[in-house]
C-alpha cells in the first residue's frame, strides 16, 4: 500500500492569543502535561511510522531549532525558515513541499493535543486518501466533542464530502493530508489555506474523515490554562 514518508509541522504563527505567555516563547514550546506541544506533534508523527519532517519556523525560531537540536529525536527533521515574512498557513505550506521530492504529505498543527487515541483514525484517512486518489482531506471532528465549547463549526460533512453550507457542525482538527499539485495555480507566496479550501469545496473536491476522540485544543489563554489543570 502506498504511505506518506513526509510529514509537515506548521510553527511559524506568532500565538498572540496566548500573550502573555508567547512573548518570549513560541507557542509550540509551551508545555501541556510536561510536554511541549511541538514534542507532542512529533511522539505521533513517529507513532506513525513517519520519519522524516518538515517543521517552518518564523517567530522566535531559534528556540524552536535550539530545541529540536537539542533533544535529538530519532527521526530526521528539517528546519525549513518562512524567511523575511510570514507565509501564512498556506505559504508555509508550500514553502515545506518545494523542499522535498515527495508528492503527499500528512500536515499537522501543534495547537491540538493529539493523543493515542488518534492513530487508528489517522491511519484510516490515509488508506480513504490513497484508495480515493484524491488531493486533500481534513480530519474533522463534531463540535459536541471539542474541549473548547466556545468554537462554532468550520464546515459540514456530507459522508466525506466537505461543505460549506449554512449548517457548520464539524471542525478541522489541525491534521490534514494533501497532494503539492493542489498550489499549482497559486501566484502568491503568502496565502491562507482556506483559500485552497474555498477552491476544493466549490468544485466538490475537498474531503473529510471524521475523528470521534474528543478534541483538546490550544485556543487561547483561557483554554490553555483549563487544559493545563485538566492533566
Amino acid at each position: 500500500m502506498k504511505r506518506i514518508n513526509t510529514a509537515l509541522i506548521l510553527c511559524a504563527g506568532y500565538g498572540k492569543r496566548l500573550n502573555p505567555l508567547t512573548l518570549n516563547v513560541p507557542k509550540p514550546l509551551l508545555k501541556i502535561n510536561n510536554i511541549t506541544l511541538l514534542e507532542n506533534s512529533i511522539n505521533i508523527i513517529n507513532q506513525l511510522g513517519i520519519k522524516n519532517i518538515k517543521v517552518n519556523t518564523f517567530y522566535l525560531k531559534e528556540q524552536i531549532r535550539e530545541f529540536i537540536y537539542n533533544k535529538r529525536f530519532s527521526c530526521k527533521i528539517e528546519i525549513i525558515e518562512d524567511g523575511t515574512s510570514i507565509l501564512d498557513t498556506g505559504g508555509g505550506i508550500l514553502n515545506l513541499t518545494k523542499n522535498s521530492e515527495d508528492e503527499d504529505f500528512l500536515v499537522f498543527n501543534p495547537d491540538t493535543i493529539w493523543q493515542k487515541e488518534h492513530l487508528e483514525v489517522i491511519k484510516n484517512m490515509e488508506v480513504f486518501y490513497f484508495k480515493k486518489k484524491i488531493n486533500n482531506i481534513l480530519m474533522v471532528v463534531n463540535k459536541s466533542k471539542s474541549f473548547d465549547q466556545r468554537l462554532k463549526g468550520d464546515f459540514n460533512l456530507d459522508l466525506n464530502n466537505i461543505l460549506n453550507n449554512k449548517e457548520k457542525n464539524f471542525i478541522y482538527t489541525g491534521c490534514q493530508i494533501i497532494n503539492k499539485n493542489i498550489f499549482s495555480s497559486i501566484d502568491t507566496k503568502c496565502f491562507s489555506i482556506t483559500e485552497i479550501w474555498d477552491r476544493l469545496i466549490n468544485v466538490n473536491k475537498l474531503y473529510g474523515f471524521e475523528s470521534t476522540s474528543d478534541f483538546k485544543h490550544i485556543t487561547d489563554l483561557e483554554i490553555f490554562n483549563k487544559l493545563s489543570k485538566n492533566y
